[in-house]
């Protein structure tokens, strides 16, 4: 059975492996030789890269590239460290009935403590308020969000609509994201929200500039204070991603998204009712089944 330090923490082969793993920014394809690894922890400092790359479903190159993401000179050096770790010692074999946090609970686990970071954070409401002041005070409003973080901006958007009279969703690249800045600048336009996440888009570092050049003012929702879109925003505002799994989790910044919603709410005098009368068309509409 998997052991527990003094804390309450699983101390056992998939546990040291995460604990390893945790803090690189690996790519989907890393991250999944990451997984295959944790999930035969026992035997993993005993497989060739070969045997890696036919457990993961990748190249055995992908599996030295993995190495040397995490600092490594290649996957020797790798499996060295693991060996050094006791990871696979006779006697510490695990059944997946016996992880005491897997992969997956760790990656819950994470996102909980992004949440909860973001409460402390929260604690001043000035920034979200200030925020808030501008993207309300903007008429249109344009919401930008591309690739990873289209989702979050079409969240945004999709509820925003409810309460702001003009949104104005950026969602998709290409040349034509240009032209579109330029028309809500020229539409009256003052602020533009952007979300951001990992990884970030070289069409939206354009696109930023663009919108600076329109002199918009740019707050965006970014994984980090240090993310690269930050030396092109008038306010950031972070908001932690979690990388435990394959694809990144983006639990945190939706919720900042929506605590700078409900902010916003108080800023628009007219939400209530623009809130009541799209209620009243739904009911009116049988919109919903409940």
């Amino acid at each position: 059975m998997t052991a527990l330090d003094e804390t309450g923490t699983a101390t056992g082969p998939s546990a040291r492996l995460l604990h390893l793993f945790e803090g690189h920014r690996l790519t989907p394809t890393q991250r999944r030789i990451a997984h295959s690894l944790v999930r035969h922890a026992a035997e993993a400092p005993f497989l060739s890269s070969v045997e890696v790359a036919e457990l993961a479903g990748v190249s055995q190159p992908s599996v030295t590239r993995f190495a040397v993401a995490l600092g490594y000179d290649g996957y020797p050096a790798l499996r060295k460290q693991l060996r050094e770790l006791g990871v696979g010692e006779p006697g510490t074999p695990e059944s997946h009935h016996d992880v005491v946090r897997n992969e997956h609970q760790q990656a819950v686990l994470a996102e909980i403590e992004h949440l909860r970071h973001l409460a402390e954070l929260l604690a001043d409401p000035a920034p979200i308020v200030r925020a808030a002041r501008i993207l309300a005070a903007s008429r249109p409003l344009p919401v930008l969000g591309l690739r990873a973080a289209s989702a979050q901006a079409r969240g945004f958007a999709y509820f925003a609509g409810k309460v702001h009279p003009d949104i104005r969703l950026l969602d998709e690249g290409g040349s034509m994201l240009a032209d579109r800045l330029e028309q809500v600048a020229a539409a009256g336009a003052t602020a533009l929200l952007c979300f951001a996440l990992p990884r970030y888009p070289r069409e939206l570092m354009d696109a930023l500039a663009v919108a600076r050049e329109c002199g918009l003012t740019v707050l965006t929702v970014a994984d980090s204070a240090f993310a690269p879109v930050a030396k092109l925003s008038d306010v950031l505002l972070p908001a932690a991603v979690g990388t435990g799994l394959v694809f990144d989790t983006a639990c945190a910044p939706m919720m900042l998204g929506r605590v700078l919603l409900q902010t916003m709410c108080d800023e628009l005098p007219d939400a209530e009712a623009r809130l009541e009368a799209i209620e009243q068309s739904a009911t009116a509409r049988q919109l919903f089944l409940d």
